[in-house]
């Protein structure tokens, strides 16, 4: 089971600091992806940055389970909120499934370390 927490963990850290720094970098598909959502560019950049500090946590997470817990956690609830962004606007189902896939997998996340909850540091 270590291998798999390790696995999903990874996986969400990699998505996000892509995701993420392509939104902070201003790429022209999260620019133009804002632009679809009805979403201000401001507000693309916030939402990098909040995504580098959900990775920021599950690279902590690696010595300090709870922390990957609580990054899950934040990540999960930016991932659902993006679902919602694209589901306001009537996008298809296909431009949602980065969102949805990271969303499936912040809860994976979440659940195997949710023992870990309530210890932060050890």
């Amino acid at each position: 089971m270590h291998i798999l927490n390790i696995v999903l963990q990874s996986w969400l850290l990699f998505s996000m600091v892509f995701f993420g720094g392509s939104k902070i970098a201003g790429a022209k598909h999260q620019v133009e992806l804002f632009d679809s959502i009805k979403l201000p560019q401001w507000f693309r950049v916030i939402t990098g940055y909040i995504q580098i500090v959900g990775c920021i946590g599950l690279i902590l997470g690696y010595w300090y389970p709870g922390i990957a817990a609580w990054a899950g956690i934040l990540i999960g609830i930016m991932m659902l909120l993006a679902c919602l962004a694209h589901l306001r606007v009537n996008h298809p189902i296909g431009k949602m499934i980065p969102a949805l896939l990271n969303l499936l997998i912040a809860i994976a996340v979440v659940f195997l370390y949710a023992d870990e909850l309530p210890r932060l540091f050890g």
